[in-house]
């Protein structure tokens, strides 16, 4: 499978009321991104870290309403807040809102304090990644006995870059990875995650597709990271603006591939 090039934005729900929030998904859906993120957390993850902030599946269940065209999903949900099957439930739902566009973003989990906050067990960080290993069947298995059975296949991306244990999930149960670094980091941890997918049995280089975070214009970084194999392009900005021209520019660099 040949993957195209997309873009997308993280709008992360922090240090701006929902009117704010509610227009840069708009400006966004305008612009031609591909696919609008949001994150889940209960906290700012910069600034003051007790300012504004919202719930993040209560917002796609909005999104999938207000928006048409793009993709929608979290970069990424923690695994940890939620039982699986309600998050089954819960993606169902809004993949049915949204009329197909949902992408179930999961991960781990890490923010210490939204744990200790909501009296969440932190536990360690293995037994996190074996608690999302053990949480993706069971995802599975609940949206195969849903009625309404959800509109398609919904695509799972997992967020996360351990090499031992992580990679071996995305290998088992992605359809994307998302991870955060240079090119040459992601090459190398591309050719762990495949590894991992002839271990299993899975063709991850044509069954996966690879979706970094970017942060400066696409022509400092958008050749390596094309060479190790990206294909999903991401720009997180933060409230209360929502500046989007580096998001622009990385909406004309694609348009301008042809």
């Amino acid at each position: 499978m040949t993957f195209p090039v997309r873009i997308g934005v993280q709008l992360q729900p922090q240090h701006a009321d929902y009117g704010q929030i509610r227009d840069a998904v708009r400006r966004a859906e305008d612009l031609g991104v591909d696919v609008i993120f949001n994150w889940d957390h209960f906290f700012p993850l910069s600034g003051d870290p007790d300012g504004k902030h919202f719930e993040c599946w209560t917002m796609l269940g909005a999104w999938a309403e207000q928006t048409e065209r793009v993709q929608i999903g979290a970069l990424v949900t923690c695994n940890s807040y939620r039982n699986p099957e309600l998050l089954a439930d819960m993606a169902r739902t809004v993949d049915h809102i949204s009329g197909g566009r949902l992408l179930l973003g999961i991960g781990a989990g890490w923010f210490e304090k939204d744990y200790d906050e909501f009296g969440y067990e932190f536990g360690t960080a293995g037994g996190r990644i074996a608690d999302l290993a053990a949480a993706l069947p069971r995802i599975k298995a609940r949206w195969a006995r849903s009625n309404p059975l959800p509109t398609r296949d919904i695509p799972v991306l997992i967020g996360g870059g351990g090499e031992r244990k992580t990679l071996r999930v995305v290998a088992e149960h992605a359809d994307v990875w998302h991870t955060f670094g240079d090119a040459e980091t992601l090459a190398r941890k591309s050719g762990i995650l495949d590894e991992h997918g002839a271990a299993v049995g899975r063709d991850t280089a044509s069954l996966v597709e690879r979706s970094v975070g970017v942060s400066a214009p696409p022509s400092e970084q958008s050749p390596a990271l094309l060479e190790a194999g990206a294909t999903l392009f991401t720009v997180g900005v933060s409230g209360p603006d929502y500046d989007l021209s580096l998001v622009e520019q990385w909406v004309a660099w694609r348009d301008a591939r042809g």
